[in-house]
C-alpha cells in the first residue's frame, strides 16, 4: 500500500512559502563492519546526496570497515560508546552508559571507545559520542569534552544546544523502525503524522530549528519496507526545503 504523503507535502509547502531551510542529518548505528547492509546503505547515501553519521561500535569493530569507510567517504564515523553492552538491572531500560556504573567506568570506556576508532579511522572520525539505546547519566555530559568528544547524539528534540561547555548536542528525531512490535516500519500514517508536527512545531518557532533534523536508521536490521520509506521520506523533504549537514567540530 502506498503511504499517503499529503500532509507532509503540504506542510514542506508552507516551508516553501516562508522561505524556510531545514537542516537535515542521517545517523545510522551498531556498524561494526562490512556487510552487503552497508553496501545498499552507502548506495543510498550516494543516491540521495545525504552523506551518513556512522554510529560504529569500538569493542567489535573489524578491519574492513575501516578500510570501507575510507573509500567512501559520505560515510562519516562517529563513537557509539564502547561494546553496546547493557548495564543497567533487570527490569529497567536497556543502557551502557547509563547511572548504574561509576562516573569514572563510564568515561574509561568512552574514552577507551573514541581511542579506538581514531587508530582505525584517523581524522575522518568526529569525536561524537552516541550512547546505546540512546540513553547517558547526565552527569557524564559536563566531563565528555575533557574526554576529547565535541559532540553528544541520542535521540528526541534536544532541550538545549550545548549541555556542557565545549560540547554540541545534535540528536535525532525519526526512528522507522517497530523495535516493541514486529521490528518492521512503523504504520507510515503513523510516521508521517509525526514528521508533520515536528515540522510544523519548527516553522512556527515551537521547537528549535537550529538543531538539525536528524533521520535515524539501522541498517543491519532494515527491510524492505524500511529501506523504501527512508528512501522516500530523505527525497522528500531534500526535494524541499531540506539541505544535507554535516557535523563539524568546530561548530562546538
Amino acid at each position: 500500500m502506498t503511504p499517503d504523503w499529503s500532509s507532509l507535502d503540504r506542510e514542506l509547502e508552507h516551508w516553501q512559502t516562508a522561505g524556510l531551510t531545514l537542516p537535515l542529518w542521517w545517523r545510522d548505528d551498531d556498524a561494526m563492519s562490512h556487510s552487503t547492509e552497508l553496501e545498499r546503505l552507502t548506495a543510498l547515501s550516494a543516491q540521495l546526496d545525504l552523506p551518513v553519521h556512522l554510529a560504529v561500535i569500538p569493542q567489535g569493530v573489524t578491519p574492513d570497515l575501516g578500510r570501507f569507510v575510507a573509500d567512501n567517504p559520505q560515510l562519516i564515523p562517529v563513537v557509539h560508546g564502547w561494546a553496546h553492552q547493557n548495564h543497567a538491572p533487570a527490569g529497567e531500560k536497556k543502557a551502557e552508559f547509563g547511572a548504574h556504573r561509576p562516573l569514572e567506568e563510564l568515561l574509561d570506556d568512552a574514552e577507551r571507545g573514541l581511542t579506538a576508532l581514531q587508530e582505525m579511522f584517523g581524522t575522518s572520525l568526529r569525536p561524537m559520542f552516541v550512547p546505546p539505546w540512546n540513553r547517558i547519566a547526565p552527569e557524564m555530559m559536563t566531563w565528555l569534552a575533557g574526554a576529547g568528544f565535541t559532540a553528544v547524539s541520542t535521540f528526541t528534540p534536544r532541550k538545549n544546544a550545548k549541555p556542557a561547555s565545549g560540547l554540541l548536542r545534535v540528536n535525532t528525531h525519526l526512528d522507522p523502525i517497530d523495535w516493541k512490535g514486529a521490528r518492521s516500519l512503523v504504520p507510515p500514517d503513523q510516521l508521517i503524522a509525526q514528521v508533520v508536527r515536528q515540522l510544523r512545531d519548527r516553522r512556527l518557532g515551537d521547537a528549535d530549528n537550529a538543531e538539525p533534523y536528524g533521520l535515524l536508521t539501522h541498517h543491519l536490521v532494515h527491510d524492505e519496507a524500511v529501506w523504501g520509506f527512508t528512501a522516500a521520506l530523505a527525497e522528500r523533504l531534500l526535494d524541499g526545503p531540506a539541505e544535507a549537514w554535516i557535523y563539524d567540530e568546530r561548530m562546538s
